[in-house]
């Protein structure tokens, strides 16, 4: 089809009085892989706009040198590119488009962590069987501490959050005066929701005292259903689970977070041999 061009064409360029072969959307959509739907939706987005579209009939009419573009947009979206990444990719220089594209890179670096993460944990269900750790009932006292909390965005995050919120607590956010082996404590909600509020307690033996950065406060003693997890901390679930069914079996009402108490220095201890105590709260300290 041939069709005069005599109205502004995608990026306000003007074609006046130019005679050019479009074609119509469906031909376009099977050059450029897309489909006619896609091609409406990019054409909403701003991605894609038609060369001329009939004012009387709203038909979209493309050029066939933008099957180039058509099928960039295809091979991004077939590497998860987003389509807002998309359109600065498409938009930008080479350099702003690398830097968009080392965003979804990275994203897709902590996903796919996540996803061996998880196969991992199945792998050890599958080895051994679903959680069934020794639990026993320990009594811990209060504690005076210092708290960094983070905001996790989801279960899957919150190793990320977990992480960042040691690094604050014993590094750039808080200074720690004093002695003494470094004992750290992990409080996770029970219940887990798109947002998740992960908090890292250091506790403050006699002489230690925390700086800017952390808030101090006690963390409750009580009586605890207490399990002991020997291996990596994206691992740890499993053995939460076996605490939680104890609890349940038992009809132990659980107050208070988990508390995850890390034993090893993961700096020295392999991931396989790190030990961590993990623990809920089923009666409160009376005072």
């Amino acid at each position: 089809m041939r069709v005069k061009l005599d109205s502004p064409a995608v990026g306000g360029a003007m074609l006046v009085g130019v005679d050019e072969e479009l074609l119509p959307i469906g031909q376009f959509a099977r050059l450029g892989r897309l489909s006619v739907k896609q091609l409406r939706h990019y054409d909403e987005l701003g991605l894609l706009r038609p060369a001329f579209v009939d004012g009387e009939t709203g038909y979209r009419y493309y050029r066939a040198s933008q099957a180039r573009v058509a099928l960039s947009i295809a091979l991004l979206r077939s590497l998860d590119v987003p389509l807002a990444v998309v359109g600065e990719v498409l938009a930008g220089a080479p350099e702003e488009a690398g830097r968009s594209l080392a965003g979804v890179r990275d994203a897709l670096e902590a996903e796919l962590a996540r996803r061996r993460r998880t196969l991992a944990a199945l792998e050890r269900v599958m080895a051994e069987g679903l959680p069934s750790a020794r639990v026993r009932l320990v009594s811990e006292p209060a504690l005076r501490v210092a708290v960094v909390r983070e905001r996790a965005a989801g279960a899957e995050d919150i190793g990320r959050a977990t992480s960042a919120a040691v690094a604050r607590l014993l590094s750039g956010g808080t200074t720690v005066v004093g002695g003494g082996p470094v004992r750290l404590v992990g409080l996770f909600p029970v219940d887990l929701g798109e947002m998740v509020e992960v908090s890292v307690a250091l506790v403050l033996e006699e002489g230690r005292r925390a700086g800017e950065g952390a808030e101090v406060r006690v963390l409750p003693g009580g009586v605890f259903a207490s399990a002991t997890h020997v291996g990596p901390y994206d691992q740890i679930s499993l053995t939460a689970h076996a605490v939680l069914a104890w609890c349940a079996e038992r009809r132990h009402v659980v107050r208070g977070p988990l508390r995850e108490v890390y034993v090893s220095d993961p700096a020295v201890t392999s991931p396989e041999e790190l030990v961590t105590h993990v623990r809920v709260c089923v009666e409160e300290e009376s005072w």
